[in-house]
C-alpha cells in the first residue's frame, strides 16, 4: 500500500472516530488550509495556476464554512447560534468577494478571526473534562 493510501485511511479513521467537538476543530483546520492555499495562489506568476489555486482554496474554505453555518441549530433561539451564523455569513461574503475579484484584501482578517476561533475551540475542548481533543 502506498504512503498516500495509508494517510487517507488514517484520515478516514480519525474522522469516523472523532467526537463532534473534534470534528468542528478539524473543519476549522480544513477551512484555514484552504485559505492558506489561496494565499499561496496569490504569489504564483502563471495566471492560470494563480487563478486555479486561489479558486480551489477559497471554494474549499467556503464549502466548509457554509456547512458549519448550515449545521447550526437556530431553533433553540440562543444568542450563540445567531452570532455564529452571522460570523460565518460575514466570512462567506468576504471569501466569495475575494474569489470573484481575485483580491486578497479581506483574507488576512478572515484568517486571523478564524484562527482565533479555532484556537479558542481547541482550548475549550482541552479544558472541558467531558470533551477531549
Amino acid at each position: 500500500m502506498q504512503e498516500t493510501q495509508f494517510a487517507q485511511l488514517y484520515k478516514e479513521a480519525s474522522v469516523n472516530t472523532a467526537s463532534p467537538g473534534v470534528l468542528v476543530l478539524m473543519l476549522y483546520d480544513g477551512a484555514l488550509q484552504g485559505l492558506h492555499k489561496a494565499e499561496y495562489g496569490f504569489t504564483l506568476e502563471s495566471p492560470v495556476k494563480r487563478n486555479e489555486e486561489i479558486h480551489n482554496g477559497l471554494m474549499r474554505s467556503h464549502g466548509i464554512l457554509r456547512e458549519l453555518q448550515q449545521s447550526l441549530d437556530l431553533e433553540q433561539g440562543d444568542e450563540f447560534g445567531d452570532r455564529m451564523y452571522a460570523l460565518y455569513g460575514f466570512w462567506l461574503d468576504k471569501i466569495f468577494e475575494a474569489n470573484v475579484k481575485k483580491d486578497r484584501g479581506a483574507l488576512p482578517e478572515v484568517m486571523s478571526m478564524l484562527q482565533d476561533l479555532r484556537d479558542s475551540w481547541e482550548e475549550m475542548l482541552r479544558s472541558s473534562p467531558d470533551l477531549k481533543v
